[in-house]
């Protein structure tokens, strides 16, 4: 179950609707509601106000409507749930592109406010999860070419094993106190200027 202290944004543009759904999450326990009637300037009023979550209910939305709020959702990196009345396959498939945790049909219902609060935050912490796994592999593996581009450099000007390569670009990260990436790249961009040089300096000649 959700945290009960979650800052939550109500975003609803007619009083009666809103203050239902401010009726229910109190009575769910989330006493943190702060409810917006008008979308204007709604991203910097969004980031003003820096919720934990947002809920949007829209009554009969046409198209441009969603459109419209899906370009909001997209900069808000927060569980985000959203009520509709009606819509289609294709909406809601762009609402899921948009960052929409929970997407309702059918309109808002008191008694279904704590489950799609639920479901909001549980799929948003683990696409959070998934997405911070997937950047943390692909970070790892960009380190691991950067350093195994400058071995191959030192091993290359230098004349030393891949071993004694690795050897000095660890001694020199532990000497500086930097990471092992860092000292991989000012190896090859150091390198790489002096190449330059040395190309310009035959360039002039």
């Amino acid at each position: 179950m959700a945290d009960k202290d979650l800052n939550i944004l109500v975003i609803d543009e007619d009083p009666g609707r809103a203050m239902l759904l401010e009726e229910a999450l109190v009575d769910a326990g989330y006493t943190h509601v702060v409810t917006i009637q008008s979308t204007t300037n709604l991203h910097q009023r969004i980031a003003a106000l820096a919720p934990d979550m947002v809920i949007v209910d829209l009554q009969n939305p046409d198209r441009d409507t969603l459109e419209g709020m899906f370009q909001v959702t997209k900069s808000v990196k927060k569980p985000i749930a959203m009520f509709v009345d009606q819509s289609d396959g294709e909406m809601i498939r762009r609402a899921v592109e948009a960052g929409v945790s929970a997407y309702v049909v059918d309109g808002l219902k008191r008694d279904r406010v704590q489950a799609v609060v639920d479901v909001a935050v549980n799929r948003f912490e683990t696409f959070q999860r998934l997405t911070d796994e997937r950047d943390a592999a692909r970070n790892a593996l960009a380190d691991r070419k950067t350093i195994d581009r400058a071995k191959g450099l030192l091993m290359q000007h230098r004349k030393i094993s891949e071993d004694d390569a690795y050897k000095l670009m660890r001694g020199a990260a532990m000497k500086q106190s930097r990471k092992l990436v860092d000292i991989a790249q000012s190896i090859i961009t150091a390198m790489e200027l002096d190449a330059q040089l040395m190309d310009g300096g035959r360039d002039a000649i």
